[in-house]
């Protein structure tokens, strides 16, 4: 994804001010083009070439090797900044005590909000989104506090249990006290943002929503369904992996999964009859 990787740089670059930054970035064994042309565009970044493509964990473990900067932003390169977000983003979560993660607003191309400040799942949470109508009949600022997600407006500063890992700011220094000193890569693709951040809780630290700015994250889904049925599968696995380590493979552990497992089946079927019917593939 060689032009939208550029596209990012270049709004990391062209917006990012009052802040001591070095850009890094990681060639997972892409085989688009030759790595080096990233190096012609922007001679000032850091390139490492991996012969392997190790995921996203892997790849950003990589990176972070090679940095030298007091913060690590993980920052994926379908995002697009829009002003000082970078500057923005330091100052806040230097001010918050105890602060581990912050993750920043995120828009889609279209300007709709995407939901990056997320709950760890549990069952009354499953059941409350099950019984939608339910969390709706709270007043706002009790059901956002709640349930975030879809039933947050991301308009204000919030402590969450995960943000997403397209945004994804951390003190390096929180690295020495995870396992192995790096980022958990027992995931090659999707969950682990949330895995980090469990982590990162469970050493007292907190994980922080920041309104204040705002960047594009392109997100595109595949058009094909096969490839996105696969992807929630995927998703939903790994969903059940970090449940189990969360709370064990007890009686909470089968419910929560007989819960979660029937509603991602549902969600999958009315995937498929609405892309039958209308041929419009749902989020």
């Amino acid at each position: 994804t060689f032009k939208l990787t550029c596209q990012c740089i270049r709004s990391v670059i062209d917006h990012t001010s009052d802040t001591e930054y070095e850009i890094i970035l990681i060639d997972n064994a892409s085989t688009e083009c030759d790595a080096g042309k990233f190096l012609q565009e922007f001679p000032q970044i850091k390139l490492i070439q991996s012969s392997v493509n190790s995921g996203f964990a892997g790849g950003n473990n990589t990176g972070i090797q090679n940095a030298a900067g007091e913060f690590i932003l993980l920052l994926n390169s379908d995002t697009i900044l829009q002003e000082n977000t970078i500057n923005k983003s330091v100052q806040y979560i230097e001010r918050q005590n105890g602060a581990g993660v912050l993750g920043c607003r995120m828009t889609y191309p279209d300007g709709r909000i995407q939901y990056s400040a997320r709950p760890f799942r549990t069952i009354s949470w499953e059941l409350l989104d099950l019984f939608r109508f339910i969390p709706f009949l709270m007043p706002y600022k009790t059901r956002s506090k709640k349930m975030l997600g879809k039933y947050f407006r991301h308009d204000q500063n919030i402590e969450c249990d995960w943000v997403n890992g397209a945004f994804f700011l951390f003190p390096k220094a929180i690295l020495d006290k995870l396992p192995g000193k790096k980022l958990d890569d027992r995931f090659f693709m999707y969950g682990e943002d949330q895995f980090w951040c469990e982590q990162i809780k469970n050493l007292g630290h907190k994980v922080l929503f920041y309104s204040g700015s705002t960047i594009i994250h392109i997100n595109n889904g595949s058009t094909d369904l096969s490839k996105q049925l696969q992807l929630r599968n995927t998703m939903m696995r790994h969903e059940l992996q970090v449940m189990q380590h969360r709370k064990g493979k007890g009686v909470y552990y089968y419910i929560f999964k007989t819960i979660y497992v029937s509603k991602e089946a549902v969600r999958n079927v009315i995937k498929y009859l609405v892309w039958r019917s209308s041929g419009r593939m749902m989020r």
